[in-house]
């Protein structure tokens, strides 16, 4: 049976699917393939390229030691620009860049020992596009250009933006490659918060995960009777904005744990999933 992991996107919380992978590979589940968009595309790559706890390890690692002005550096001319319509972005993509070159350079997709396949959205048509092939930065530059905040990436001739903007949890894809179980890796959202995220980028990013978790929901019930359908519940309350990097070792952590306890309780599905979907 064709196994399939897919990972959400969701800023900051993608150090939730960390936790949920530490716990799906000490169990020695891995996928034949890995599906993922935004910040869940990162971490899809990085397991099809190192699978295994060792490769779980380094991805912790990782994770913990991100700061906010690693992913998100703040430069106000850059704001003042995006602002008054002289630049498409608010914030430069370079630190990113430079981040993504550290850990994977050299790694192309559709050569890797696991098929990683990467979503993308086409800025002009606002077609999903699911990328196989080519270098793996250039990708992952792609499907995690959060619109508005990051620049759109030229490639293939095309213009691409963050794939979470139409298909955040991407097991249409992992179907239509023909997975048979599916294992969804959900980032969930920030679905208890004290106040409203103080800056900008961060109501920005709240919002944009509470729009795109909603589909989990529709694509769950479109194909729970179709697959082996498996999605590791979120966590739920969560009161962490998906633009705060400091917690991210109390979000592996506590995915871990939640997912461990899910898995010794034999994996239930259902109605208290949705719910943690949908709010």
């Amino acid at each position: 049976m064709k196994t399939a992991f897919v990972f959400a996107g969701g800023g900051s919380l993608g150090a939730v699917e960390v936790g949920m992978l530490a716990a799906l590979v000490a169990e020695g589940i891995q996928p034949d393939l890995v599906v993922g968009t935004s910040v869940g595309a990162v971490n899809g790559v990085w397991h099809a390229a190192h699978p295994g706890p060792e490769g779980v390890g380094t991805l912790t690692d990782l994770w913990t030691s991100l700061s906010r002005n690693d992913i998100f550096p703040i430069r106000p001319v850059r704001g003042l620009l995006g602002v008054f319509g002289l630049s498409d972005h608010l914030v430069p993509s370079a630190a990113l860049r430079r981040l993504l070159r550290t850990h994977l350079s050299g790694i192309t997709l559709g050569t890797m020992p696991t098929p990683a396949h990467v979503g993308a959205t086409d800025v002009l048509s606002g077609e999903e596009v699911l990328l196989s092939e080519g270098d793996a930065v250039d990708a992952l530059m792609a499907s995690t250009a959060i619109p508005a905040v990051f620049p759109p990436v030229s490639l293939g001739g095309r213009y691409l933006m963050d794939g979470g903007a139409v298909n955040n949890n991407p097991v249409s894809y992992a179907v239509a490659l023909g997975a048979e179980r599916v294992w969804v890796l959900p980032t969930g959202y920030a679905c208890d918060l004290e106040q409203p995220p103080r800056s900008a980028l961060g109501m920005a990013l709240h919002a944009l995960t509470l729009l795109v978790n909603h589909r989990l929901a529709v694509d769950v019930e479109r194909y729970r009777d179709e697959i082996d359908l498996r999605v590791v519940p979120p966590l739920c309350p969560l009161s962490v904005s998906p633009a705060d990097f400091s917690r991210s070792r109390e979000l592996i952590d506590a995915a871990h744990r939640s997912t461990q306890e899910w898995l010794s309780a034999g994996r239930p599905v259902g109605h208290g999933l949705l719910h943690s979907v949908t709010g």
